[in-house]
């Protein structure tokens, strides 16, 4: 199944630096793990925001929600989700 996410990170004002700099860290390496295993598909920086937008191809709703709330920064996002589905009018045969 397909996902369009969009993740707002909103990190407290008062939390401390070197603590926002490893949860950033921890953050960056699993979203690019899961990027190599292909769960998430692409990743897309909202320029003039601390947000993305991202495509995950998971199998599940349940799968999804497991993902996102695995992620360090998870606990300081405000999430919107979209399930996807093919368009009829696609001319793509594999929504890559």
């Amino acid at each position: 199944m397909l996902f369009h996410v969009k993740m707002t990170v909103k990190l407290p004002v008062d939390m401390d630096p070197q603590q926002a700099e490893r949860l950033k860290a921890e953050e960056k390496e699993m979203a690019q793990r899961l990027q190599r295993e292909g769960s998430w598909r692409h990743l897309w920086r909202i320029a003039g925001h601390y947000a993305n937008y991202s495509l995950f191809d998971l199998p599940s709703v349940e799968a999804l929600h497991d993902t996102l709330t695995r992620l360090p920064l998870f606990p300081y996002m405000d999430i919107e989700i979209d399930g996807l589905c093919r368009h009829p009018s696609s001319i793509h045969a594999d929504d890559r």
